[in-house]
């Protein structure tokens, strides 16, 4: 992945925060640069997670696994973004939406390590 490609990905990712701020009571952002901000720290600490557990406790494990890991990445998210509030249901609620949009929003990450189709 190219360097334009990884700027465009996180800005894709800041939009997608601000929306589901907008659809999920309990979870927000303040502004654009915020969501930007805490989409960066959700792929650093998605990565963490995933450099010390495996790739099968990430979110694209697509298991129930996935997703209370990515909710709990989302909660501890807000600890380092200062215009981030999120609550447990709240972190929840996003982690599900944002699972939601990423089955229609195709990303890179889709097509390795997984031949199934």
């Amino acid at each position: 992945m190219n360097i334009l490609g990884t700027v465009i990905r996180f800005v894709v990712s800041a939009l997608v925060l601000m929306f589901v701020g907008f659809l999920v009571p309990g979870f927000g952002v303040v502004n654009f640069w915020h969501a930007l901000l805490a989409a960066v720290v959700i792929a650093l600490l998605g990565w963490a997670i995933e450099a010390l557990f495996g790739r099968r406790i990430s979110p694209y494990g697509r298991g129930i696994v996935g997703f209370i890991s990515g909710a709990v990445v989302i909660y501890v998210a807000q600890l380092f973004v200062p215009g981030m509030r999120v609550t447990i249901l709240g972190a929840l609620l996003a982690s599900l939406v944002i699972g939601i949009i990423d089955l229609f929003v195709p990303t890179e990450l889709r097509g390795t390590g997984d031949n199934r189709s």
